[in-house]
Protein backbone atom coordinates (compact mmCIF):
# COMPACT_ATOMS: atom_id res chain seq x y z
CA UNK A 1 0.00 0.00 0.00
CA UNK A 2 1.02 3.34 -0.72
CA UNK A 3 0.17 6.80 0.53
CA UNK A 4 1.17 10.28 -0.74
CA UNK A 5 3.88 8.87 -3.85
CA UNK A 6 5.61 6.70 -0.85
CA UNK A 7 5.84 3.26 -0.43
CA UNK A 8 4.75 2.57 3.04
CA UNK A 9 3.72 -1.08 4.41
CA UNK A 10 1.15 -0.44 6.57
CA UNK A 11 0.99 -3.84 7.53
CA UNK A 12 4.32 -3.97 9.17
CA UNK A 13 3.12 -1.28 11.82
CA UNK A 14 1.70 -2.43 15.14
CA UNK A 15 -1.83 -2.25 16.09
CA UNK A 16 -2.50 0.69 18.22
CA UNK A 17 -5.49 2.68 19.33
CA UNK A 18 -7.21 4.95 21.91
CA UNK A 19 -10.72 3.35 23.97
CA UNK A 20 -12.47 4.32 26.72
CA UNK A 21 -12.56 1.68 29.30
CA UNK A 22 -15.49 -0.07 31.34
CA UNK A 23 -15.52 -2.50 33.96
CA UNK A 24 -17.48 -5.73 32.94
CA UNK A 25 -20.82 -4.59 35.03
CA UNK A 26 -21.63 -3.07 32.09
CA UNK A 27 -22.46 -5.88 29.47
CA UNK A 28 -23.27 -8.26 32.46
CA UNK A 29 -20.30 -10.90 31.78
CA UNK A 30 -19.02 -11.43 35.19
CA UNK A 31 -16.96 -14.52 34.19
CA UNK A 32 -14.84 -11.81 32.75
CA UNK A 33 -13.16 -11.05 36.26
CA UNK A 34 -11.59 -14.41 36.44
CA UNK A 35 -8.73 -14.02 33.81
CA UNK A 36 -6.94 -11.40 31.71
CA UNK A 37 -8.87 -10.74 28.72
CA UNK A 38 -10.70 -7.55 27.12
CA UNK A 39 -13.51 -7.28 24.79
CA UNK A 40 -13.06 -4.92 22.03
CA UNK A 41 -15.16 -3.53 19.10
CA UNK A 42 -15.27 -5.37 16.19
CA UNK A 43 -13.39 -2.47 13.72
CA UNK A 44 -10.39 -3.82 16.34
CA UNK A 45 -10.60 -7.17 14.39
CA UNK A 46 -10.64 -5.74 10.81
CA UNK A 47 -7.56 -3.73 11.72
CA UNK A 48 -6.03 -6.38 13.12
CA UNK A 49 -6.48 -8.72 10.56
CA UNK A 50 -4.89 -6.65 7.96
CA UNK A 51 -1.63 -6.60 10.22
CA UNK A 52 0.89 -8.85 10.74
CA UNK A 53 0.86 -9.46 14.11
CA UNK A 54 1.67 -12.73 15.88
CA UNK A 55 -0.68 -15.32 17.81
CA UNK A 56 -2.28 -15.53 20.39
CA UNK A 57 -2.77 -11.88 20.31
CA UNK A 58 -1.60 -9.96 22.98
CA UNK A 59 -1.89 -6.35 23.58
CA UNK A 60 0.03 -3.36 25.74
CA UNK A 61 -2.26 -1.86 27.76
CA UNK A 62 -1.23 1.73 29.18
CA UNK A 63 -2.85 4.44 31.24
CA UNK A 64 -1.52 7.76 29.48
CA UNK A 65 -2.71 9.83 32.73
CA UNK A 66 -0.27 8.02 35.53
CA UNK A 67 1.85 5.85 33.27
CA UNK A 68 0.62 2.84 34.28
CA UNK A 69 1.16 -0.21 31.60
CA UNK A 70 -0.37 -3.65 31.64
CA UNK A 71 -0.56 -6.58 28.99
CA UNK A 72 -3.50 -8.43 28.47
CA UNK A 73 -5.47 -10.78 25.91
CA UNK A 74 -8.58 -10.25 24.29
CA UNK A 75 -11.88 -12.69 24.64
CA UNK A 76 -14.03 -10.94 21.80
CA UNK A 77 -14.86 -8.19 19.81
CA UNK A 78 -18.43 -7.88 20.51
CA UNK A 79 -17.78 -3.86 22.00
CA UNK A 80 -19.25 -0.90 21.21
CA UNK A 81 -16.83 1.63 19.15
CA UNK A 82 -14.36 3.21 20.82
CA UNK A 83 -15.39 1.46 24.03
CA UNK A 84 -12.96 -1.34 25.84
CA UNK A 85 -14.71 -3.89 28.21
CA UNK A 86 -11.80 -4.78 31.22
CA UNK A 87 -11.60 -6.47 33.87
CA UNK A 88 -11.81 -4.40 36.90
CA UNK A 89 -8.76 -5.45 38.68
CA UNK A 90 -6.69 -4.58 35.94
CA UNK A 91 -8.63 -1.05 36.22
CA UNK A 92 -7.34 -1.12 39.78
CA UNK A 93 -4.11 -2.04 38.67
CA UNK A 94 -3.86 0.95 35.98
CA UNK A 95 -5.61 3.71 38.27
CA UNK A 96 -8.33 3.31 35.67
CA UNK A 97 -11.89 5.44 36.27
CA UNK A 98 -14.74 4.43 34.41
CA UNK A 99 -14.74 5.89 31.01
CA UNK A 100 -11.11 7.18 31.44
CA UNK A 101 -9.10 6.86 28.05
CA UNK A 102 -6.45 3.63 28.02
CA UNK A 103 -4.25 3.29 24.72
CA UNK A 104 -4.11 -0.07 23.21
CA UNK A 105 -1.26 -1.21 21.54
CA UNK A 106 -0.26 -5.08 20.03
CA UNK A 107 2.86 -6.57 21.74
CA UNK A 108 4.60 -9.83 21.44
CA UNK A 109 6.01 -11.53 24.55
CA UNK A 110 8.26 -14.20 25.42
CA UNK A 111 7.05 -17.70 26.88
CA UNK A 112 7.51 -17.40 30.47
CA UNK A 113 9.89 -19.88 32.43
CA UNK A 114 9.74 -18.55 36.09
CA UNK A 115 7.18 -16.28 37.64
CA UNK A 116 7.07 -15.66 41.30
CA UNK A 117 4.16 -14.98 43.36
CA UNK A 118 3.15 -13.04 46.99
CA UNK A 119 0.07 -13.34 48.00
CA UNK A 120 -1.63 -10.59 50.60
CA UNK A 121 -2.90 -12.72 52.74
CA UNK A 122 -1.96 -16.08 54.41
CA UNK A 123 -5.10 -16.93 53.81
CA UNK A 124 -4.20 -18.58 50.68
CA UNK A 125 -2.08 -21.09 51.96
CA UNK A 126 -5.02 -22.49 53.89
CA UNK A 127 -6.83 -23.64 51.06
CA UNK A 128 -6.09 -27.31 50.93
CA UNK A 129 -4.44 -27.66 47.34
CA UNK A 130 -3.36 -23.69 46.66
CA UNK A 131 -1.31 -25.11 43.51
CA UNK A 132 -4.34 -26.69 42.09
CA UNK A 133 -6.58 -23.65 42.52
CA UNK A 134 -3.63 -21.35 41.01
CA UNK A 135 -2.77 -23.83 38.35
CA UNK A 136 -6.90 -23.53 37.06
CA UNK A 137 -6.94 -19.49 38.03
CA UNK A 138 -4.34 -18.97 35.10
CA UNK A 139 -5.91 -21.25 32.82
CA UNK A 140 -7.44 -17.85 32.09
CA UNK A 141 -4.49 -16.13 31.58
CA UNK A 142 -2.57 -15.19 28.96
CA UNK A 143 0.21 -13.30 30.20
CA UNK A 144 2.14 -11.66 33.69
CA UNK A 145 3.49 -8.53 33.81
CA UNK A 146 5.98 -7.66 37.06
CA UNK A 147 4.08 -5.27 39.27
CA UNK A 148 0.51 -6.61 38.35
CA UNK A 149 -1.87 -7.57 41.22
CA UNK A 150 -4.18 -10.41 40.21
CA UNK A 151 -7.14 -11.84 41.30
CA UNK A 152 -8.01 -15.22 42.29
CA UNK A 153 -11.59 -16.48 43.00
CA UNK A 154 -11.88 -19.35 44.74
CA UNK A 155 -14.92 -20.71 47.32
CA UNK A 156 -17.34 -17.83 47.05
CA UNK A 157 -13.93 -15.61 48.40
CA UNK A 158 -11.23 -13.32 46.26
CA UNK A 159 -7.36 -13.67 47.10
CA UNK A 160 -5.18 -11.19 45.74
CA UNK A 161 -1.46 -12.07 44.45
CA UNK A 162 1.18 -9.80 43.78
CA UNK A 163 3.55 -10.66 40.73
CA UNK A 164 6.97 -9.99 42.29
CA UNK A 165 9.25 -11.72 39.42
CA UNK A 166 9.15 -13.16 36.45
CA UNK A 167 11.76 -14.77 33.85
CA UNK A 168 12.95 -14.09 30.91
CA UNK A 169 11.76 -10.79 30.76
CA UNK A 170 9.06 -8.79 33.02
CA UNK A 171 6.27 -9.09 30.87
CA UNK A 172 5.99 -12.98 29.82
CA UNK A 173 3.36 -15.34 27.98
CA UNK A 174 2.34 -18.41 29.80
CA UNK A 175 -0.04 -19.92 26.74
CA UNK A 176 1.37 -23.55 26.24
CA UNK A 177 4.16 -23.52 28.09
CA UNK A 178 6.05 -24.93 31.52
CA UNK A 179 6.58 -22.05 33.75
CA UNK A 180 8.09 -22.98 37.17
CA UNK A 181 5.85 -21.36 40.34
CA UNK A 182 7.06 -20.02 43.46
CA UNK A 183 5.71 -18.19 46.09
CA UNK A 184 6.80 -15.87 48.46
CA UNK A 185 5.96 -14.89 52.10
CA UNK A 186 2.21 -13.51 52.22
CA UNK A 187 2.48 -9.78 53.44
CA UNK A 188 0.95 -10.06 56.58
CA UNK A 189 2.99 -13.29 57.89
CA UNK A 190 5.08 -12.71 60.87
CA UNK A 191 7.88 -14.87 61.96
CA UNK A 192 7.05 -16.63 65.07
CA UNK A 193 9.07 -14.92 68.19
CA UNK A 194 11.36 -17.52 69.57
CA UNK A 195 11.09 -17.07 73.87
CA UNK A 196 14.39 -16.72 75.01
CA UNK A 197 14.10 -18.29 79.14
CA UNK A 198 15.24 -14.90 81.37
CA UNK A 199 18.43 -15.46 83.05
CA UNK A 200 18.64 -15.56 86.61
CA UNK A 201 21.80 -13.23 88.33
CA UNK A 202 24.55 -15.32 89.55
CA UNK A 203 23.09 -13.80 93.41
CA UNK A 204 19.39 -15.39 92.73
CA UNK A 205 21.35 -18.23 91.22
CA UNK A 206 23.55 -18.95 94.43
CA UNK A 207 20.68 -18.43 97.07
CA UNK A 208 18.53 -21.31 94.80
CA UNK A 209 21.71 -23.70 95.20
CA UNK A 210 21.87 -23.03 98.98
CA UNK A 211 17.73 -23.86 99.00
CA UNK A 212 18.30 -27.03 97.23
CA UNK A 213 20.78 -28.37 99.22
CA UNK A 214 18.91 -27.47 102.56
CA UNK A 215 15.83 -29.24 101.03
CA UNK A 216 17.56 -32.43 100.87
CA UNK A 217 16.79 -35.54 102.83
CA UNK A 218 18.63 -36.16 105.87
CA UNK A 219 20.54 -39.29 105.23
CA UNK A 220 19.61 -42.60 106.75
CA UNK A 221 20.68 -44.32 110.08
CA UNK A 222 20.23 -47.90 110.96
CA UNK A 223 19.31 -48.59 115.00
CA UNK A 224 18.73 -45.09 116.37
CA UNK A 225 15.74 -46.16 118.23
CA UNK A 226 15.46 -46.96 122.30
CA UNK A 227 16.32 -50.39 122.70
CA UNK A 228 14.36 -52.01 126.26
CA UNK A 229 14.61 -55.14 127.98
CA UNK A 230 12.24 -57.79 128.97
CA UNK A 231 13.61 -57.99 133.06
CA UNK A 232 12.70 -54.53 133.02
CA UNK A 233 16.32 -53.24 133.77
CA UNK A 234 17.47 -50.03 132.16
CA UNK A 235 19.09 -50.86 128.52
CA UNK A 236 22.80 -50.24 128.48
CA UNK A 237 24.18 -47.04 126.68
CA UNK A 238 26.21 -47.79 123.53
CA UNK A 239 28.67 -45.08 122.15
CA UNK A 240 28.60 -44.49 118.81
CA UNK A 241 31.72 -44.37 117.41
CA UNK A 242 32.32 -41.02 115.69
CA UNK A 243 34.24 -39.94 112.52
CA UNK A 244 35.77 -36.59 113.96
CA UNK A 245 38.67 -37.27 116.32
CA UNK A 246 37.94 -36.83 120.15
CA UNK A 247 40.53 -34.43 121.48
CA UNK A 248 42.90 -36.35 123.53
CA UNK A 249 42.50 -35.73 127.60
CA UNK A 250 45.06 -36.22 129.63
CA UNK A 251 44.37 -38.52 132.99
CA UNK A 252 44.54 -35.96 136.35
CA UNK A 253 48.51 -36.16 137.97
CA UNK A 254 47.84 -37.78 140.87
CA UNK A 255 50.00 -36.44 143.95
CA UNK A 256 53.23 -38.64 144.58
CA UNK A 257 53.53 -39.49 148.24
CA UNK A 258 57.24 -40.37 149.08
CA UNK A 259 58.47 -43.34 151.11
CA UNK A 260 58.42 -43.49 154.80
CA UNK A 261 62.08 -43.61 155.93
CA UNK A 262 62.88 -46.77 157.40
CA UNK A 263 63.68 -47.35 161.00
CA UNK A 264 66.99 -49.43 160.43
CA UNK A 265 68.89 -46.47 158.54
CA UNK A 266 68.07 -43.99 160.56
CA UNK A 267 71.05 -41.50 160.93
CA UNK A 268 73.49 -42.69 164.42
CA UNK A 269 73.67 -40.66 167.29
CA UNK A 270 69.56 -39.49 167.69
CA UNK A 271 67.28 -40.82 170.78
CA UNK A 272 63.91 -42.10 169.56
CA UNK A 273 61.46 -42.76 172.48
CA UNK A 274 58.04 -45.09 172.00
CA UNK A 275 58.46 -48.46 169.73
CA UNK A 276 60.09 -47.86 166.31
CA UNK A 277 57.29 -49.33 164.78
CA UNK A 278 54.73 -47.24 166.02
CA UNK A 279 56.82 -44.17 165.48
CA UNK A 280 57.12 -45.42 161.84
CA UNK A 281 53.79 -46.14 161.42
CA UNK A 282 52.69 -42.48 162.48
CA UNK A 283 55.16 -40.79 160.60
CA UNK A 284 54.15 -42.66 157.40
CA UNK A 285 51.41 -39.99 156.04
CA UNK A 286 48.04 -41.63 154.57
CA UNK A 287 47.19 -41.42 151.16
CA UNK A 288 45.04 -39.34 150.08
CA UNK A 289 41.26 -40.34 150.51
CA UNK A 290 39.06 -40.84 147.54
CA UNK A 291 36.16 -39.03 146.54
CA UNK A 292 33.09 -40.39 148.23
CA UNK A 293 31.68 -40.92 144.23
CA UNK A 294 34.69 -43.25 143.91
CA UNK A 295 33.50 -45.62 147.01
CA UNK A 296 30.46 -45.98 145.66
CA UNK A 297 30.49 -48.64 142.95
CA UNK A 298 27.89 -49.42 140.78
CA UNK A 299 26.66 -52.76 141.70
CA UNK A 300 27.86 -55.52 139.39
CA UNK A 301 25.38 -57.46 137.37
CA UNK A 302 25.54 -61.06 137.69
CA UNK A 303 26.68 -63.27 134.97
CA UNK A 304 24.96 -65.39 133.22
CA UNK A 305 25.50 -69.39 133.92
CA UNK A 306 24.42 -72.07 132.45
CA UNK A 307 23.25 -74.72 134.35
CA UNK A 308 23.45 -74.23 137.53
CA UNK A 309 19.82 -75.28 138.92
CA UNK A 310 19.55 -78.54 141.07
CA UNK A 311 20.33 -81.93 139.58
CA UNK A 312 18.39 -85.24 139.79
CA UNK A 313 18.54 -88.34 139.35
CA UNK A 314 16.14 -91.10 137.73
CA UNK A 315 17.61 -93.87 139.80
CA UNK A 316 16.35 -91.97 142.97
Amino acid sequence: MYFGGYGINFSALPFEQNYRCYSASFIDKPHLENGDKVIMPPSALDRLASLRIDYPMLFEVHNPSTSRTSHCGVLEFVADEGIIIMPYWMMQNLLLQEGDLVRVKSATLPKGSYVKLQPHTKDFLDISNPKAVLETTLRNFSCLTVGDNIMVAYNNKKYYIDIVEAKPAPAISIIETDCEVDFAPPLDYKEPERAVPPQQPPAAATAADGEAEAAEEPKFNAFTGVGRRLDGKAPKVWAVPSTEEAPAVSAPKSKVVPPAPDPAQRPHGKLVFGPATANAADATPKPPEKPSEEKEEAPKEAKFQAFTGRKYSLKG
